[in-house]
């Protein structure tokens, strides 16, 4: 029997940690009939993308034009990259086809190109675009010449001293997320991108890195940390009732995270706002996500509350033992 037919329409699925072939297949295969959710896939994704956008805010400029270069195309490169084309299009209603072009991604072989179509998974498949074969990452970023440099590769130091130098060579303020996990394959230290880039790279990493001291002056990595998302996301689910996950929500989840990073956060370098704040930022997410849910019509419990983020609150577990005496 399914998860479905013991407990409903709306119990929520959430898997992770599948081999990416199985994980992509899956989610496609129930994606349209069940409320399912990979985190690898979309609760990284809605994260990155959320240290992404506010970021924009250290970095300039809008979204769509930025260059993203990725090292890594599993499920979390191409989950991320995925979710940064969607956000892109919907900022400036161009097809997610042709938004797909200013992110590029680089595997074991090298750049993902045209070329190589033919021998490549299918879900990696869309990121092949026109240039000639590189077969390095140095090489790809002195041609790409990217704003962003995405570490999802599981390898760790491959951000060499001549990567960030060559990204901060073209950048005033290279953005580098390296989100491997554990610290020993994180693709670069917090200590490396301050260092390498003379103090001028805005850093995030998937494992964590105490503040660095470069120069007089002390840097604040910040955690690309899936708790920022799932635990708000699944929350919207329940308290929508929503019975399936569209990627407008992980859209929506990514937008509030990034509204929660504040002056005093980005006067540090911090494109993520301090994890001890999670509770207010998940109902934040919560809300967000439930918001979404009713626009879409996939909302089920009804009537619509009046203050999401008050109801998001208030259908949240306190671990706190009542006193009795």
């Amino acid at each position: 029997r399914s998860p479905k037919q013991n407990y409903g329409e709306k119990v929520i699925v959430q898997f992770e940690d599948f081999a990416n072939h199985n994980a992509f297949e899956l989610l496609a295969k129930y994606r349209a009939s069940h409320l399912v959710f990979n985190d690898d896939i979309q609760g990284t994704a809605s994260v990155v993308l959320a240290g992404v956008v506010a970021a924009l805010k250290l970095i300039g400029g809008s979204l769509s034009e930025h260059r993203f270069l990725f090292l890594g195309a599993g499920e979390a490169g191409t989950g991320i990259a995925e979710l940064i084309a969607l956000e892109i299009s919907k900022r400036t209603k161009v097809h997610v086809g042709e938004t797909r072009k200013k992110i590029w991604l680089v595997d074991s072989k090298g750049l993902i190109v045209i070329s190589r179509k033919d021998s490549l998974q299918h879900f990696t498949q869309p990121w092949a675009h026109e240039h000639e074969p590189v077969d390095n990452l140095l090489d790809a970023v002195k041609a790409i010449k990217p704003t962003v440099l995405i570490g999802s590769s599981g390898v760790g130091r491959t951000f060499t001293k001549e990567v960030i130098e060559a990204v901060s060579s073209f950048n005033e303020k290279p953005l580098i997320l390296a989100l491997s996990n554990p610290t020993s394959q994180s693709e670069c230290t917090a200590e490396e991108a301050y260092t390498y880039s003379v103090g001028r790279a805005i850093f995030a990493s998937g494992s964590p890195f105490d503040p660095v001291e470069y120069k007089d002056k002390v840097f604040v990595p910040g955690q690309s940390n899936n708790a920022y998302i799932f635990p708000g996301f699944g929350l919207g689910l329940v308290i929508s009732g929503a019975i399936r996950v569209h990627d407008d929500m992980l859209l929506a989840a990514s937008e509030a995270l990034a509204g929660q990073v504040f002056e005093e956060n980005f006067a540090q370098g911090l494109i993520y706002p301090p994890l001890s704040n999670i509770r207010k930022i998940s109902a934040q997410v919560a809300a967000n996500v439930a918001a979404k849910a009713y626009d879409l019509g996939v909302a089920t419990r009804l009537p619509r509350p009046e203050n999401l983020v008050k109801h998001a609150e208030s259908c949240m577990y306190s671990p706190v033992y009542r006193n009795y005496r």
